[in-house]
């Protein structure tokens, strides 16, 4: 009796565990969806922008041999990357000419500002870091902090090639689209000083020989 007492017991602990494991991952999701909509209700362009370059980091992820839960980590940092531009002034964000070197170093802000807002999340990812460090370059001549190689989490590597190849591929307020075959033209032309070389191979595959294409 006593041991079928303990397994009863047993086995509605690890159901209430389960249940609230569950809780706490549907909690985590509408945070995400939240976040990423306050961006976007504030900026139109975001929003494509946002979920494209979720879905490329996933498919680079995956491509890369990341495990599910990392592939799933890393279209969370996509739909978060640009959050810390709700600070940003609308009129810079979308401003059809270049912009003056005062603003540019004001849009640079946003990585800072969406670390901010997102360190004190409990991801079971590096979300806050990736997001911080997504626009540093292998060299150290990227932003915030002038990182180089090793010192940039392979994370915010992934992130910084789909944004860029989303970017160039893709309609922006100063410029049309100027295509697929120029994104790929540029990150494997500065491969190994810009963007790691190994998330460019996975990039230049995904596009080529994978057929991938943006939902």
């Amino acid at each position: 009796m006593v041991a079928d007492i303990t397994a009863r017991k047993q086995e509605r602990d690890a159901l209430e565990l389960k249940e609230k494991n569950e809780s706490l991952r549907k909690a985590l999701e509408k945070t995400i969806i939240a976040l990423a909509t306050t961006t976007e209700m504030r900026d139109p362009h975001t929003t494509g922008h946002q979920r494209r370059v979720a879905q490329l980091a996933g498919a680079l992820a995956q491509e890369m041999g990341f495990t599910a839960d990392r592939v799933k980590g890393m279209r969370v940092m996509g739909l978060l990357h640009d959050i810390g531009k709700m600070v940003v002034p609308f009129a810079i964000l979308n401003k059809p000419g270049k912009l003056s070197d005062h603003e540019y170093e004001l849009t640079k802000t946003h990585t800072l500002v969406g670390y901010e807002i997102l360190k004190e999340i409990d991801f079971p990812w590096p979300v806050a870091q990736a997001v911080l460090h997504h626009h540093e370059r292998l060299d150290g001549s990227g932003y915030p902090s002038g990182l180089s190689g090793q010192d940039i989490i392979l994370e915010a590597k992934v992130l910084w090639v789909a944004d860029v190849v989303d970017s160039i591929s893709s309609n922006m307020p100063y410029r049309p689209a100027l295509g697929i075959d120029k994104a790929l033209g540029e990150i494997k032309q500065n491969q190994g000083t810009l963007y790691d070389p190994d998330v460019v191979d996975a990039c230049v595959r995904l596009f080529t020989e994978k057929g991938f294409v943006y939902e």
